[in-house]
This record gives C-alpha cells, sequence and structure tokens, in this order.
C-alpha cells in the first residue's frame, strides 16, 4: 500500500504532488481526510447604459455568485443551443465612408467602432454596391455615356471606393480580422434598366446574366482589395420602388429566377464561397422570403433571408426559420430616427431597437444584426432628396466643427459587439415581463447575458446559472450586459 502510494504520487506534476503529500500527512496524523477547497464563484462583470444617457455603457461594480434569489429569475441554460453569431455593425455608406474618412478625428471614430479594447469592436458591415440613398451622388460600377451599354464589362470600376469606403474597411479588418461583410445593390448600373436610370425602372430578365456577372466582379474587385464579401443580396428592398433615388422592384419569383438561373451558377464557377440571401426587406412580408427560399432551383444556392425592421415585429424570422429550418437569418438594416422631441432621442433608440434588434432579432435567429449609416451630419445627411431625413447614426460626424458625438445606436450596438464575439453560440434563457434578454456562449466559453428593463421602475432580478445565482437591481428603461468566465 504504501509503494502504490508513492510510486502514483510520484506520477504527478511537482505542485499537486506536494500538495498531496502533504494532504497524505494529515490524513496519517489525524485519521480525517479533508475535503479539497471549494472553487471561488466567479466573478460578472457587468455595463450599463440609462434611458437617461447618465451612464453609457459604464462599468459597474462586479456582482458575485452567491446565495442571491427570491427575485423573478432569469436562468440562463447554456445546455440549450441555438444559432451562431457572425457579428454585429452598421452600413459604412458612401456619406458615411466620406464622413469619417475626411474627419480630423478618424483615427479616433475608428478605434472606438472596431477595436474591442479601446470601443465596442463592431465585427460585420453592410456594404452598398454603388449608390443608395445615402450616398452624394448617383453611381455604380460601370457607368456609361447615357444611350451606351457595356455587356462585356469593360468600364467596370470600383475606383469610386478607393477614395473613402475602402481605406476605411482594410482598417476596420485590421482591428476585426474577423470582421463579416454583407453587401446589396439598390440598382443594376443605368444602362442595365428598363428606362435607362438607377432611379427607378426594373431590371429586364434579358439582362440578369449581365447584372449576374457585375455581382460576381464586384465580390472578385473587394477580395482583390482586401475586403473579402461574406454574403451577397440580390437587390434591397425589392417591394420598394424609390421615387428620387437608386432602387429597383423585383417580384419573388424573378430573384428566384436570377438566383437559381444566374447569380448562383455564376459565383459557383467563380469559385467564390460568397453566401447568397434572398428577400432583404421588412418583417411584415414573409412570404417573399419563403417563396425564394422554396424554389427547387433557387434553393441550391441560397443561403438564407434578410431583413429590415421598418414594419413588422422580428418574430417573422422565426417564422421563415420554421419553415425552412436550414436557412440562416440575418438583419441587414434597422435605422434610428429622432424622436419628435429630440431630448428623448437617446432613451427611445436605447429601449426600442435593444428590445426589437439586439434582443429580439437574436432571440428569433439572426446571426448578424445590423443597424444603418455608421456616421451622418448633424443634419441627418449627407442624403439623397426624397429619402429619410431624420435618420441617425451610429455616429454623428460634424466635419465643419471637427466634432464627434456618440449615439444611443453606438451604445446598443455596443452592449452586443464588445461582447458576444464572432462564433458565439445563442443559449437558453426564460425571458420575464418587463425585462427582456438574451444570452451567448463565446467561443472562450465565457458568457453574456444582455438584459433590458423596459419598464419606468426599478426591478430587482435573480440571474441564475449552474445551480449558482446573483440578485441585481435593474434601473428603470436600462439595459446591461453580464458577463462571467466559464465553469
Amino acid at each position: 500500500m504504501s509503494d502504490h502510494r508513492t510510486r502514483a504520487t510520484a506520477l504527478m506534476p511537482r505542485g499537486r504532488r506536494t500538495a498531496a503529500l502533504v494532504l497524505s500527512a494529515i490524513i496519517l496524523s489525524t485519521g480525517v481526510a479533508l475535503a479539497p477547497p471549494a472553487q471561488a464563484a466567479p466573478a460578472v462583470g457587468i455595463w450599463l447604459s440609462t434611458k437617461d444617457g447618465q451612464s453609457k455603457l459604464a462599468r459597474q461594480p462586479d456582482a458575485e455568485f452567491g446565495s442571491g434569489g427570491g427575485n423573478q429569475t432569469i436562468t440562463v441554460d447554456p445546455a440549450t443551443t441555438y444559432q451562431a453569431i457572425d457579428g454585429f455593425g452598421a452600413a459604412l455608406t458612401d456619406s458615411s465612408a466620406w464622413l469619417v474618412n475626411n474627419s480630423p478625428r478618424r483615427d479616433e471614430i475608428m478605434s472606438r467602432l472596431f477595436d474591442a479594447e479601446n470601443g465596442i469592436g463592431l465585427t460585420a458591415l453592410r456594404q452598398v454596391v454603388g449608390a443608395s440613398d445615402f450616398a452624394r451622388s448617383t453611381y455604380s460600377y460601370d457607368d456609361v455615356p447615357a444611350g451606351e451599354s457595356d455587356y462585356d464589362l469593360s468600364q467596370f470600376s470600383i475606383a469610386h471606393d478607393e477614395a473613402d469606403i475602402l481605406p476605411l474597411l482594410r482598417r476596420a479588418k485590421e482591428s476585426a480580422p474577423e470582421l463579416n461583410v454583407v453587401a446589396s445593390p439598390w440598382s443594376a448600373p443605368a444602362w442595365m434598366k428598363s428606362n435607362g436610370s438607377m432611379v427607378g425602372g426594373e431590371l429586364p430578365a434579358q439582362n440578369y446574366q449581365v447584372f449576374a456577372d457585375y455581382l460576381v466582379r464586384f465580390v472578385q474587385a473587394y477580395e482583390q482589395a482586401g475586403v473579402p464579401v461574406d454574403s451577397l443580396t440580390p437587390q434591397n428592398e425589392p417591394l420598394n420602388d424609390p421615387p428620387s433615388y437608386p432602387g429597383s422592384p423585383m417580384a419573388p419569383d424573378d430573384q428566384a429566377a436570377f438566383i437559381g438561373n444566374d447569380l448562383g451558377p455564376k459565383l459557383e464557377q467563380a469559385g467564390l464561397d460568397t453566401k447568397v440571401l434572398a428577400y432583404d426587406h421588412n418583417w411584415d412580408d414573409t412570404d417573399y422570403p419563403n417563396r425564394v427560399l422554396g424554389d427547387g432551383n433557387a434553393a441550391k444556392y441560397v443561403d438564407g433571408a434578410a431583413f429590415h425592421c421598418y414594419g413588422g415585429t422580428p418574430d417573422a424570422q422565426s417564422a421563415v426559420r420554421d419553415a425552412h429550418p436550414d436557412a440562416e437569418i440575418h438583419l441587414t438594416e434597422c435605422s434610428g430616427t429622432e424622436s419628435s422631441d429630440p431630448a428623448a432621442t437617446f432613451g427611445d433608440t436605447l429601449t426600442w431597437q435593444a428590445s426589437n434588434l439586439i434582443i429580439g432579432g437574436t432571440r428569433n435567429w439572426a446571426k448578424s444584426v445590423l443597424l444603418w449609416n455608421v456616421a451622418l451630419d448633424a443634419d441627418h445627411g449627407p442624403v439623397m432628396d426624397g429619402a429619410c431625413s431624420d435618420c441617425t447614426g451610429v455616429t454623428t460626424v460634424d466635419n465643419n466643427t471637427g466634432e464627434v458625438g456618440y449615439n444611443a445606436e453606438y451604445y446598443v450596438l455596443g452592449h452586443a459587439s464588445k461582447f458576444v464575439r464572432p462564433g458565439a453560440v445563442r443559449i437558453g434563457s426564460n425571458e420575464l415581463e418587463g425585462v427582456h434578454n438574451v444570452a451567448f456562449r463565446n467561443p472562450d466559453g465565457s458568457t453574456a447575458l444582455i438584459a433590458l428593463n423596459s419598464g419606468g421602475d426599478e426591478r430587482p432580478i435573480t440571474v441564475s446559472w449552474q445551480g449558482r445565482n446573483f440578485d441585481y437591481a435593474l434601473p428603470a428603461g436600462a439595459l446591461a450586459t453580464f458577463t462571467w468566465p466559464p465553469a
């Protein structure tokens, strides 16, 4: 017996061997075996934003798992898993890129947006293929004089984006190498359209092939420029026909035919693994994405569906996911707007976007959540006539004064992007009446819980995880992120 204990102890690492010898000596001298020391409860980091803006993603004193309880309880269940997360971010539109790249505080803005240590660590961006309503001019990547065409795409060039957009995208990827990019065209080049204009008109079926070639060229050009495109939607807001800025309606059967016969095969032939996302429009229409995803020809190439927030509710995402369990769901656009009382804008935006996008979006299967403009100026632009005149950006950049403001959108995104990293998996958590929440397990094993008190009174809550609890009093209208390391 003595020889067996000596041999077994000799095989242990030195630190464990010393502890084992000490424990053996205690057992021999007292006849009592001591229990190993209890594992310390992990500390819980807490970050808070309040509706009045007094706290903005502000670090709070840590909590500890202990004997808390007695309040309404959010039980975090790591054994129940849902979708993996690609990222959280916004759109680097032509307007946004021009403002940021020409700001004297450009480096500060980029660091605070994309650096996870010094900022909020955004990990997703939406890129417009050509001009949108938030651009300083109407342009595509293959513009020719009126009445001419370019079916061999000899005039194709992304030179426009080399001025402001691509330099910032490359800088973003330096801070966030895992940056996920989804691209969306508002319109095909004017010469492909039925009316010879990027404003109004439709893309005739006889030009589907050349438009697919155009999109493939865009993906290839961006990859060569150092910015791989992870996902592509065939058409932004295909049910919208804007009268004064680029756009192009596309019926669901037409989109299915375009993906199945042209875009999908051409991406495949080019050896590109860029995903294709159908629809790219509001929550209030599930028939459109279901028809594209259910089309036998398109289904070979379409990976999922993309949604916007301007109509309907986020549970539409779950309805589509239920009908097509293999489909990815992405929330690709939502802009904040100025409230009727400007003083209420911060609080209104904080609570609505946290509830519907960060929490509601991901609880309804979104792998990524993207707001609209990364930056706008103090006049809500630059923006084309007839488009949104009171939209707000993640930041407000005033290059006349050099001032930069970080809006509620910045902090809403930060409560997720800083703590929920690409590859994180949504895990189970029960919602409480008036306290919306969502939980994630990160690739490093840490847990992040995001909770919003949508009521007008402070709410004491208990959080339970693996048999341990902690208590926290969540202020009225406040958004909090709780994080803790692996067990």
